[in-house]
């Protein structure tokens, strides 16, 4: 997985690589705004490759220790019956 932070927008790409190279190949891809206050930090999902997310608001707490980002928070989308936590940590490409 793959994620973009800008100024303003985040981007993520999520891409299986151990699955079959065929049309069940497991590809997402998503973004949009973002706010940052303090540790809390909140993305609104404007495009995902699944449109029953798209519009939704999530809340994280992210730390950031040298070149990695840790992001915690729930994600819920009813429409999806989706109500879990989550723990990503992303380390800085350069």
């Amino acid at each position: 997985m793959i994620k973009i932070i800008n100024h303003s927008h985040f981007a993520f790409l999520r891409h299986d690589v151990n699955s079959p190279k065929d049309s069940s190949n497991r590809f997402d891809a998503g973004g949009g705004s973002y706010t940052l206050k303090g540790d809390i930090y909140t993305e609104h999902l404007d495009y995902y490759s699944n449109r029953n997310w798209e519009g939704n608001t999530f809340n994280f707490t992210v730390s950031i220790s040298n070149d990695t980002l840790m992001q915690k928070g729930v994600e819920k989308v009813e429409q999806e019956g989706v109500d879990h936590e989550i723990i990503e940590r992303y380390v800085r490409v350069r």
